[in-house]
């Protein structure tokens, strides 16, 4: 896989299409990457019973977290030009397809 953690990307497809975030999480074996601040879903947790009853409490609580995108819905934003590009191999080195600098 090309995108690692910690790349900035740009959405290309989706709900989320046109915005920008760091990679999180890379999954290579399913082809996705988790990206921060993008594609977030909520998960409604319960309370657990022992914690919540020590502190005389009973909630549960509503999570965002971000779901896994596609590989194929996200390219990488060049750290010197500033476009989204394609990457290619030069020297073992990730390279820019714009304008040729290594990422």
């Amino acid at each position: 896989m090309k995108i690692k953690k910690g790349d900035t990307v740009l959405i290309i497809a989706g709900k989320d299409r046109g915005k920008k975030g760091s990679v999180l999480h890379v999954f290579p074996k399913m082809e996705k990457v988790s990206v921060e601040g993008v594609n977030l879903l909520k998960k409604h947790i319960s309370p657990q019973k022992q914690k919540q009853q020590q502190k005389g409490k009973k909630k549960g609580q509503v999570v965002e977290f971000p779901a896994p995108i596609h590989v194929s819905n996200v390219k990488v934003v060049c750290s010197k030009c500033g476009k989204a590009t394609r990457t290619w191999e030069k020297e073992g080195k990730r390279t820019c397809k714009k304008c040729n600098q290594k990422i």
